[in-house]
């Protein structure tokens, strides 16, 4: 069973494993030069997809923090960067005081779009994703925001987040067949995301799984509070979070994970994954454990 290296996004090629910029700017984050250092890294590893949000901030002053760092990561690192898509999404807030809101207003969401434009420092925005649905707001009324913004050329790709299957299902439609990825929690802890996995597989649509080791705080413990992943990991001398990696990208063709990182060893050892083939029976021990 062959893990390749390159996936697809729409019609954009991209790395098998992504980079999940988030924990380079809320609670933890690490000074600026490792932050860098870190997507610098990503780089020269041979990562082409760091994904974002607007939300990705400590305090109500610092919004877009990790917008802004990867731009500037990306403004300084020595080598051709034309070819990285930078993923970023809108409609899921941190007031500054730890707590999480929703707005998904089409008059919020196409705001929200034109300052992660700024950010970024981009004509367009390579993928722009609904963050995560608002009770308050109609779901057809915010993936029309971004098929508005998909239309006016402010966004090439469109994508959406924390969805189910109805939802990708309606949103696919409402961008007129334009939906090419769906960012979903998914890891050996959290599954109940199998059947939007599913469903992309069958659509041709990229899943991209956050959080796939666990979360910032558990990542570490993946072995411990798993022990199939820590028996074959330990079988195959990589490491656990390495082999979750590849169980991923052994499931589908569409899943490309975004392991969160804030240190240069870590996304390196994610992104060995792409080299770490499977065979069927130990893709099935994993799926059983």
């Amino acid at each position: 069973m062959v893990t390749h290296k390159i996936r697809r996004i729409g019609d954009v090629e991209v790395s098998a494993i992504g980079l999940g910029a988030m924990p380079m700017s809320i609670e933890g984050r690490p000074d600026e030069d490792r932050s860098i250092a870190t997507i610098h890294a990503a780089l020269e590893a041979g990562i082409t997809l760091i994904d974002t949000a607007d939300a990705y901030h400590l305090t109500a002053t610092d919004v877009g923090h990790n917008e802004s760092l990867i731009a500037q990561a990306l403004a300084s690192y020595g080598g051709d960067t034309s070819n990285v898509l930078v993923a970023t999404k809108g409609g899921h807030l941190r007031p500054g005081d730890g707590s999480w809101t929703l707005n998904g207003s089409p008059e919020y969401l196409k705001q929200a779009a034109d300052a992660s434009l700024k950010r970024l420092g981009v004509d367009a925005i390579g993928l722009y994703q609904f963050h995560r649905p608002d009770p308050n707001t109609p779901y057809a009324e915010s993936v029309g925001a971004i098929r508005d913004l998909l239309d006016a050329g402010k966004i090439r790709l469109a994508g959406i987040s924390n969805a189910n299957p109805e939802q990708i299902k309606q949103a696919s439609d409402i961008l007129g067949g334009r939906l090419v990825s769906v960012q979903n929690q998914f890891s050996p802890a959290f599954r109940s995301s199998e059947p939007e996995l599913e469903l992309c597989d069958e659509l041709g649509i990229a899943f991209l799984p956050w959080s796939p080791l666990g979360g910032i705080s558990s990542a570490s413990e993946l072995g411990e509070k798993h022990p199939a992943f820590h028996q074959i990991a330990s079988e195959l001398g990589v490491s656990p979070q390495q082999l979750t990696l590849a169980w991923m990208l052994a499931k589908s063709e569409q899943v490309i994970p975004i392991p969160g990182s804030s240190r240069p060893e870590t996304i390196r050892d994610s992104y060995a994954a792409v080299e770490l083939e499977l065979t069927p029976e130990q893709v099935a021990a994993l799926d059983a454990a």
